[in-house]
């Protein structure tokens, strides 16, 4: 048995299972312990009796419908490697999106030091801010204990200074009795009704904590954390969310009307989609 044998095994087997071909090439990958410019160079190469034993495993257990993430230990996000496992969300290429965003807003205030991450799991969005921007004070809140132990667990491997509260939405930075000049969230914003209609790579293996919103439309957390701003964004101040499709104009409204003096902006992802909230708030007393 060759690699590329296997791999081409592999990959006609998850396609008819519903599953991306893709996904061959990852566990491969990670089943010889190579980089992808070593892995190419590898097809060709033969394949030992074990390797294919644990590969074979590897490819059943994804189209029975486990997640590549949750084989492999990690996802890949900003450039980083983070842990991840069933307690925390596996980060999404949509929210690097957002933390680009923050990030322009960020180099532009050098003054915005205090920066916190609502609903962090994993802690990619803390950890990057962080790392991005060195030097900042940066808090990540996380309801559940087990999550917290994951993004600790991250920010310890990545080198990265961020203080971990746990505590529900904007609860523990109430606590402190600071302001903040930058908040950041993706909180959970699926609609209760829509949780079963998830595929179940996500519904049965990432935790539904972080990601049914708690009541019909999805939109409890945003509600929640809104009517905290005024009293924790500095002026100024960015807070910014990630959003469901067809939800950043409703999140907007509630923004709005929670900081009437901010400048609320919808943004799309690289797909069109709506999937940021952005609300700066200006300079003034």
């Amino acid at each position: 048995m060759y690699v590329y044998e296997a791999l081409q095994w592999a990959s006609s087997f998850l396609e008819k299972k519903g599953r991306e071909r893709r996904a061959a090439d990852v566990l491969m990958k990670e089943q010889l312990g190579l980089s992808w410019t070593d892995f190419h160079l590898a097809r060709r190469e033969p394949l030992s009796v074990e390797a294919w034993q644990k590969f074979q495993t590897g490819v059943l257990a994804h189209s029975e419908g486990i997640p590549i993430q949750h084989l492999t230990g990690y996802e890949e996000f900003f450039g980083r490697r983070f842990t991840v496992n069933d307690q925390v969300l596996i980060p999404r290429p949509e929210t690097e999106e957002l933390v680009l965003g923050v990030l322009s807003w960020m180099k532009k205030h050098p003054e915005a030091t205090a920066v916190a991450d609502i609903g962090t799991g994993s802690g990619a969005i803390a950890i990057t801010l962080a790392l991005e921007m060195p030097g900042r004070d940066v808090t990540a809140v996380d309801i559940n204990e087990a999550a917290l132990a994951v993004a600790r667990k991250n920010a310890e491997a990545l080198q990265a200074k961020v203080t971990f509260k746990r505590g529900d939405l904007t609860a523990p930075l109430i606590e402190t009795q600071k302001s903040w000049n930058v908040i950041a969230s993706n909180p959970p914003y699926i609609p209760v009704a829509d949780w079963q209609e998830l595929d179940p790579l996500v519904r049965d293996h990432e935790p539904e904590i972080a990601l049914v919103g708690r009541d019909e439309d999805g939109l409890f957390c945003y509600r929640k954390i809104a009517v905290s701003l005024p009293g924790l964004l500095t002026k100024p101040g960015l807070a910014a969310f990630e959003v469901g499709v067809g939800q950043g104009h409703e999140v907007a409204r509630i923004m709005k009307q929670a900081l009437p003096d901010a400048v609320v902006d919808v943004r799309y992802d690289i797909n069109g989609k709506d999937r940021m909230v952005f609300c700066e708030r200006p300079h003034g007393r």
